[in-house]
């Protein structure tokens, strides 16, 4: 049997990934790693607490909440979708919940943001930047991703990664909204 792992890219439209898509010129600068097709399980490393970006790490993301933008625009999202093997996406999840759990041992790589600039492959224990730990939990899994270094790992190189199968693109708000509404009932 085979379970389905997605891969979130957005643009969370805050001051930070501003400052990264000024470096890479790309329109998506966050990456998450979601675990179920409702998009309740969303994970990442970014913002604990959204008045402050430096109290950042390990990350359980809310679509309807620290996702998405003021309720005004739009926040565009690109999902991807890649099948892995019972055994593997029990493993990531076990995993997952693990990190979960220990969060207060997880931290931001802000370095590895620089490292990225520098072309320098800067990896820290517990420490990662969201497209670093999406592209390590699919690495790490078996999931082949682009040939580089994970601490090297834009979200731009996970919309090239073969891996990968693009199944949306647009308002994440509006997919959302499609995946929770209720059956109609007569």
């Amino acid at each position: 049997m085979s379970r389905k792992v997605y891969i979130l890219l957005t643009d969370t439209g805050t001051w930070f990934s501003k400052l990264i898509g000024l470096y890479t010129r790309a329109k998506l600068n966050h990456a998450s790693i979601v675990l179920d097709e409702e998009m309740k399980e969303v994970y990442s490393f970014g913002r604990k607490n959204s008045l402050n970006p430096l109290s950042s790490g390990f990350v359980k993301e809310e679509v309807f909440g620290n996702l998405v933008r003021a309720v005004t625009r739009r926040t565009e999202c690109e999902l991807y979708c890649c099948t892995v093997s019972e055994e593997t996406y029990d493993s990531m999840r076990l995993q997952i919940r693990h990190m979960e759990y220990h969060q207060h041992k997880y931290k931001y790589n802000f370095l590895g943001l620089f490292g990225v600039v520098f072309n320098i492959s800067i990896e820290r224990k517990n420490a990662f930047f969201c497209s670093q730990f999406v592209a390590y939990m699919l690495q790490k899994h078996g999931v082949p991703i682009v040939n580089k270094s994970i601490a090297q790992i834009t979200p731009e190189d996970l919309q090239n990664c073969e891996s990968l199968e693009l199944i949306y693109s647009g308002d994440l708000r509006q997919k959302a909204k499609n995946l929770h509404q209720l059956p109609m009932t007569s």
